[in-house]
């Protein structure tokens, strides 16, 4: 085997290189390299921001569901302190008479109908012969009756939902089937 000798190669010439781009009006490899290098760092810097700015919306947004959650029931306890202040009120009253404490109970309980309606918080209470929901409500016995199966016979304790949400079920006596 004959060895050939490899002829070494040298890096091309600055001047080689302005001669290797086309005559053609097209930018030189360098000039290339050195475009692409600052869409590069222009892309790195945009996003960053954004990476930055992605950090900051979590953040704001962990701060307002802690502040949702610490001051959730705020608006219904501004709701209840009138109710609170007329019951010391009616405490403090040093010989009451029976109809004046009739009438100081059902000013109260009209404060807290409204505390509730304000707040959303609605009663659930079936009728007699209402179909027995059990999402809404939870019969505690099943008793005769000369109503349709699973209906609602009797109501031992009403119920409440906040919004669409049920925060008690109404406590009902259901139809047995026949």
């Amino acid at each position: 085997m004959q060895e050939q000798e490899n002829p070494e190669v040298s890096p091309p010439s600055d001047e080689s290189v302005q001669a290797a781009a086309p005559a053609n009006g097209e930018p030189s490899l360098e000039e290339q390299l050195s475009a692409t290098e600052a869409k590069l760092a222009e892309m790195h810097d945009a996003f960053m921001r954004a990476k930055a700015e992605g950090e900051n919306i979590r953040r704001r947004a962990q701060e307002d569901v802690s502040k949702a959650h610490k001051f959730a029931i705020e608006s219904f306890a501004e709701a209840m302190v009138p109710v609170r202040d007329s019951l010391e009120m009616a405490l403090k009253v040093e010989s009451p008479s029976l109809d004046s404490l009739k009438e100081g109970v059902e000013m109260t309980l009209k404060q807290l109908t409204s505390a509730f309606e304000k707040n959303k918080l609605v009663e659930v209470l079936p009728a007699q012969g209402d179909k027995l929901d059990p999402m809404k409500h939870q019969a505690v016995a099943v008793v005769p009756a000369e109503q349709e199966a699973n209906t609602v016979v009797s109501v031992l304790q009403k119920g409440y939902m906040i919004a669409d949400r049920l925060l008690r079920p109404a406590i009902v006596t259901a139809a047995q089937a026949k």
